[in-house]
């Protein structure tokens, strides 16, 4: 056996376990996920059996008003919840990467978060979220006289914000332990001779700090991307998509389709089409980010 073909069968060998493990969880689910769609299959076994009925649950899914809130709401999420939460990720990085007292203190209670469960996150802004006199609602009236309170997650208009909010301080050590990082990466020398060219703070960060963190940046923008449009525990436990569809996800309508209405055949159509959407626009973001940088 020659060296390259024993060096082959070891890098197999290496990718075999990932391999499995992929398709294990991914590949198989999602074609089992693509059989039951074109099927009437129930979560609960019933004596009539299963059968295919073609594109029916497809129809019926883009044809639901539901479904296209719901899409409507996931967008609506992401395209305020990434560019925030990225924003305050970076601002935080930035402050913690600058010599300042006790940075090391600092940086262990910026990542705080990370160590709590997301059920145990959401149990504590239900507190603050409370109404008419919790905390959050304690500040308003601080500015709106006494009595008046906003029902945070009971108003269509202030709900998804809410949301928003409780998302983004949730996940943002994530973001901003990755930012760290790069911006560790980048060479001091650079700063260095932008100072000694006259940059300030501002043009330091727009010539050196964001061209070295191009990189940083894209892989963050697809996987909080990627991330937002999956968006469930927060809604299931707070307003179980409501108040009047205001913060039903694709998600929640899946979770509500095939759990609680037992319609796995419909719940797996719209699976599929999660799959796909998600997959389609990681790849977007992915080859026009690209592009941008190349040009």
């Amino acid at each position: 056996m020659s060296i390259k073909s024993r060096s082959q069968r070891q890098e197999l060998a290496m990718l075999l376990p990932a391999v499995i493990f992929l398709t294990a969880l991914i590949v198989v689910p999602f074609a089992l996920s693509i059989w039951f769609s074109f099927t009437d299959q129930r979560l609960v076994p019933r004596p009539i059996p299963t059968k295919m009925i073609g594109f029916t649950n497809y129809s019926r899914m883009f044809d639901d008003p539901l479904f296209w809130q719901a899409i409507w709401n996931t967008v609506l999420f992401a395209l305020l919840v990434v560019p925030f939460q990225l924003a305050i990720s970076l601002g935080a990085a930035l402050i913690l990467n600058a010599a300042i007292p006790f940075r090391s203190v600092f940086r262990a209670i910026a990542i705080l978060p990370l160590l709590l469960p997301m059920t145990v996150i959401v149990a504590i802004w239900a507190v603050l979220f409370r109404i008419p006199n919790g905390p959050l609602n304690a500040a308003y009236q601080v500015f709106s006289g006494p009595g008046n309170y906003v029902d945070w997650i009971g108003n269509s208009s202030t709900a998804m914000i809410s949301i928003v909010v409780l998302s983004a301080w949730a996940t943002f050590p994530y973001q901003m332990l990755i930012y760290l990082a790069g911006l560790q990466d980048i060479p001091q020398d650079l700063y260095e001779a932008a100072k000694l060219d006259g940059a300030k703070s501002w043009q330091r960060f727009r010539y050196v700090t964001w061209p070295g963190l191009r990189n940083v940046n894209i892989f963050l923008l697809i996987i909080t991307t990627i991330g937002a449009l999956k968006l469930f525990t927060q809604v299931n436990i707070l307003t179980k998509g409501g108040p009047n569809g205001a913060t039903t996800t694709i998600i929640q309508y899946l979770f509500q389709q095939g759990y609680a209405t037992q319609k796995v055949g419909y719940a797996s159509a719209v699976a599929v089409f999660f799959f796909l959407a998600v997959t389609a626009i990681a790849l977007l973001q992915r080859k026009f980010l690209k592009n941008e940088g190349e040009a």
